[in-house]
């Protein structure tokens, strides 16, 4: 009787011990010879059928799972705060002003194609919805904004809905016009070293300082250099003709007429 209470026990060891189901042969190393192994898997799993923790079969393995009757008490909940990107923020908007929206409507307001997550990201959030599909070619599927999106941003229907003129005056909106706007968030630069707007009269100032680190005199013009060198090497010589031959060759010539020849 306690040779087979100690088998429990040592049973009840490896199935609490082993980090997987174990098949009944795999027992036989760590129970004595002749041991009845599928016995003591029985009784075992008699005396554990009304405990937290029952033995329960596997395919052909054995383990301790946790009671069925208890799965609902061992659940926890927790709340896992999710910020939105740009690219959701901005979906959401324009399907709560433009609703029933298609998706390429959507891209075709932002500018931008929309990635595939983008709309997921809102429909698990539980804000947009299905809301059937546009009657045009290809059938695309509508969005619209739900009432859970309502109740989080505490608005009875979607025409409670911010206007342009309350967006501006709450400051969400830039009332300026859109290339100072632009210019102001730094989206136009100009070519200026630091990123800033350039006026026209700091590039007139700019462009009289680089003239005066050169005097007024200093080099000649390119156009007069050209000319006088294309004038020392097109015009013929006055005296010399168009052969180019000096003066002084021509005074040789006339001596070597004058000499009469020596007999």
């Amino acid at each position: 009787m306690n040779e087979r209470f100690d088998q429990l026990r040592l049973l009840e060891a490896i199935f609490f011990g082993s980090p997987k189901p174990i098949k009944p042969d795999h027992l036989k190393r760590h129970l004595p010879e002749g041991a009845d192994i599928n016995g003591l898997i029985i009784e075992l799993q008699a005396l554990y059928a009304n405990r937290g923790v029952n033995l329960v079969q596997i395919a052909d393995c054995w383990a301790f799972r946790t009671a069925a009757d208890l799965a609902p008490y061992m659940k926890i909940e927790t709340t896992a705060v999710k910020k939105l990107t740009r690219a959701a923020v901005e979906t959401l908007a324009i399907v709560a002003y433009h609703q029933p929206v298609t998706r390429g409507e959507i891209e075709e307001i932002r500018g931008v194609a929309l990635s595939k997550g983008t709309l997921d990201t809102l429909l698990e959030a539980g804000w947009i919805k299905l809301k059937g599909r546009r009657k045009t070619p290809g059938r695309p599927v509508t969005w619209g904004t739900t009432d859970s999106f309502l109740d989080h941003f505490g608005l009875d229907t979607v025409d409670s809905l911010p206007g342009i003129e309350e967006l501006k005056a709450a400051g969400l909106l830039d009332s300026r016009p859109a290339i100072t706007a632009l210019g102001g968030r730094g989206v136009l630069l100009a070519s200026g070293d630091d990123g800033e707007d350039i006026a026209p009269e700091e590039e007139d100032e700019e462009a009289d300082e680089e003239e005066e680190l050169l005097p007024e005199d200093f080099g000649e013009p390119l156009s007069a250099v050209e000319t006088s060198e294309a004038a020392d090497t097109n015009e013929p010589d006055q005296e010399g003709g168009d052969l180019g031959v000096s003066e002084s060759e021509l005074e040789s010539e006339d001596e070597a007429q004058d000499v009469e020849p020596v007999t």
